[in-house]
């Protein structure tokens, strides 16, 4: 087991792909708390308690967890996610920032609500996590820190100006905390993942069957690895899963140039344009699995 010895905290952790984050890591030796709100798909209250019934599966498999029902977007709360780890089993050495809410709308139906709840969980709920754990891994001298980030930030999609926003930017505190924190032992990475769940449901369709290519566990093998020892020297990095493939992106790069002795004026920009950079356009959007469609559950 990789991670033996190990206390993790993982976001969002009661459904989806944040309980196969959970699962996996305890069975890798971990001990894990379990932080869920059990609120809606949107951000409501549900009644319900995902996060303890993960911790039954991880204790009913010899495991060790507990839940935490705080949320991310508050500053303090988060404080007290990582002081639930500390009190409980004395250090912290992973956190995996998966917490996360959709309101999809296109932009020109989108409320100010609906934009500042999707990027308070998502951007500010995992620089709040972040935050707080770092400030104990320095202390240690060691961490790993793997955050969700989507190819809908990385690439667009449609109806998810709020969504897309917080992954990109997520993708972007990665890189500035991979260079700020890795004097210290710690690592920073970031994972897009894909699943059918609770997410994706809307766009697969009520009477969608089970597809081994969107199972959500098939994510958790590789976050497993970048929480570990062994995953030491991957640091600053943004990997993807799509069908039974991992990926590696390549960080956002100047690919073409266009120049002019003394500098330009907009009609040479009008006529070079297309010969010095218009070829390197590139097309926007995610690349959907089949029978997936981008619009189908945009309003």
């Amino acid at each position: 087991m990789l991670l033996n010895g190990r206390v993790a905290i993982v976001t969002g952790a009661g459904r989806g792909i944040g309980r196969e984050f959970a699962l996996e890591l305890a069975r890798q030796g971990a001990a894990v708390v379990v932080n869920d709100l059990g609120v809606s798909l949107s951000g409501e209250a549900s009644g319900e308690d995902p996060a303890a019934q993960v911790c039954h599966e991880i204790e009913s498999a010899g495991g060790r967890a507990v839940p935490s029902h705080e949320s991310v977007a508050d500053f303090e709360a988060a404080a007290r996610i990582v002081a639930t780890a500390l009190e409980r089993f004395g250090r912290l050495d992973i956190l995996v920032n998966n917490a996360g809410i959709v309101r999809d709308r296109t932009l020109v139906k989108m409320t100010e609500d609906d934009f500042d709840a999707v990027v308070s969980t998502h951007l500010k709920g995992t620089f709040n996590c972040t935050r707080h754990a770092a400030a104990v891994m320095r202390e240690a001298g060691y961490g790993r820190i793997v955050n969700v980030t989507s190819s809908a930030g990385l690439r667009g999609n449609f109806g998810q100006t709020n969504y897309a926003a917080a992954k990109a930017g997520i993708m972007g505190m990665t890189f500035v905390w991979a260079l700020e924190l890795a004097k210290s032992g710690i690592t920073v990475n970031a994972v897009a993942p894909a699943g059918a769940t609770r997410m994706t449901a809307s766009l697969r369709g009520e009477d969608a069957g089970p597809d081994p290519r969107l199972d959500p566990a098939g994510n958790a093998p590789l976050v497993a690895f970048l929480a570990s020892e062994r995953a030491a020297h991957v640091n600053g990095q943004l990997f993807g899963r799509t069908d039974f493939a991992y990926s590696i992106f390549q960080h956002p790069r100047q690919i073409a140039w266009m120049h002019r002795n003394g500098g330009w004026d907009t009609d040479s920009v009008a006529e070079q344009f297309e010969t010095m950079l218009g070829q390197h356009l590139q097309t926007v959007g995610m690349v959907m699995p089949a029978g997936l469609s981008q619009t189908s559950a945009r309003s």
